[in-house]
């Protein structure tokens, strides 16, 4: 299998790569964070500009109509430079689920506005008692006319606090953990009855606690059926991960470059310390555990788009596996080999393995999705490939 990029392909990964090495060294990702949206308007405005917003969608709702390779691209340059920007919550998760189960007037009002960089969107899904089951989900919403009420509370919201629209899941049928019954909604941020409460994360990103006090919104606020988002919902958080794979091989690929520089710099002993070989030993297998997870990033990459909602999860999920594992072992080996200054705020190592610890924790951590590949019968590979 050819995992080359063509033309265009590389011609993205430059410019992007271009963008975020000249404008977002360290010392400016700390400045960033310190703006009142905890990230730059000025950089999401020339990600918009080069176009990086508009990727996933179709040419006729503003966008390039690229797929999950153009995504790999963009995230691992975001995993390496630790963008702040939220293209992850409004690209790939409000943005996917519009993509994926809007209607044709929701896609044109709401994508072309994504791309441009004038709408930033954030998916509220998850709730304080729901855990990892994507599934859990109190917070209703009930029949009022030709409109809904939508009633309940979301947590870690990722960029809630500055999103104008949020898409919201509620249940208008079944049990509480009950994929069927589940529903969508676009709500606006400022819309009556909402409430938000920002914070930042220990990753340097922003989050919010959402509350949802009988919010009201017409019928047109409703993404595709009534008590079918189950499915929608599972396969945008799949493709979600898989570009989360992609963002972390970006951090560790960078965590192991800064490492290998400082053994060639540190001196102790009147020699480098890299001329220990413990130590290259320690270097080698951190790059066996990047090319690991770069590869299982690949997979995900190829299974994000799977028809078959049972074999994508897995392979999902297995990719997950090893990008958890992966990044515990770079992180700890970083954060070790840089001695004492490797624990401190200044150096940039450990701002990476705070992001990969909260890549892993994302949507299930290492040892949550080992448990489900070892579940399922029949093995890792689908027969297709």
């Amino acid at each position: 299998m050819d995992f080359d990029l063509n033309e265009e392909q590389s011609m993205l990964k430059d410019s992007v790569d271009k963008l975020l090495s000249n404008r977002y060294d360290f010392d400016a990702r700390k400045k960033h964070a310190k703006h009142a949206e905890g990230f730059s308007p000025e950089i999401w405005t020339q990600l918009a500009e080069l176009g990086v917003l508009a990727i996933p969608f179709a040419e006729e709702h503003g966008g390039l109509g690229g797929g999950a390779v153009e995504t790999m691209i963009v995230m691992e340059s975001i995993g390496r430079s630790l963008v702040l920007e939220p293209y992850f919550a409004t690209v790939i998760l409000g943005g996917g689920i519009v993509n994926t189960a809007g209607s044709d007037a929701q896609k044109g009002e709401i994508l072309p506005a994504v791309a441009d960089g004038s709408l930033r969107l954030a998916f509220a899904h998850a709730e304080r008692q729901s855990r990892y089951n994507i599934f859990d989900v109190k917070t209703t919403a009930k029949k009022s006319g030709d409109g809904w009420v939508i009633d309940g509370e979301k947590a870690l919201v990722l960029h809630g606090d500055s999103a104008q629209k949020l898409i919201v899941s509620a249940r208008t049928a079944g049990g509480q953990r009950d994929e069927d019954g589940l529903s969508l909604f676009i709500v606006d941020a400022g819309a009556k009855g909402v409430s938000r409460r920002g914070f930042p994360t220990q990753d340097m990103q922003r989050g919010a606690e959402i509350t949802l006090a009988g919010v009201q919104v017409g019928a047109d606020a409703l993404i595709g059926e009534a008590g079918k988002a189950g499915p929608v919902i599972a396969q945008v958080i799949d493709a979600a991960i898989a570009a989360l794979c992609s963002e972390a091989v970006g951090a560790m690929e960078a965590m192991h470059k800064e490492t290998i520089e400082y053994l060639k710099t540190r001196k102790q002993f009147g020699v480098a310390i890299g001329q220990f070989q413990v130590l290259q030993h320690r270097g080698a297998e951190m790059f066996v555990a990047l090319e690991q997870a770069r590869s299982m990033a690949y997979y995900a990459t190829m299974m994000a788009s799977e028809k078959d909602a049972a074999e994508r999860h897995k392979a999902i999920a297995a990719a997950k596996v090893q990008i958890g594992r992966s990044g515990k072992f770079i992180g700890q080996n970083a954060v070790q080999l840089h001695g004492g200054v490797g624990m401190t705020m200044e150096l940039k190592v450990g701002h990476y393995f705070k992001r990969m610890t909260m890549i892993d924790l994302a949507f299930g951590d290492a040892d949550h999705h080992l448990a489900y590949v070892a579940a399922q019968p029949g093995g890792l590979l689908p027969a297709s490939l």
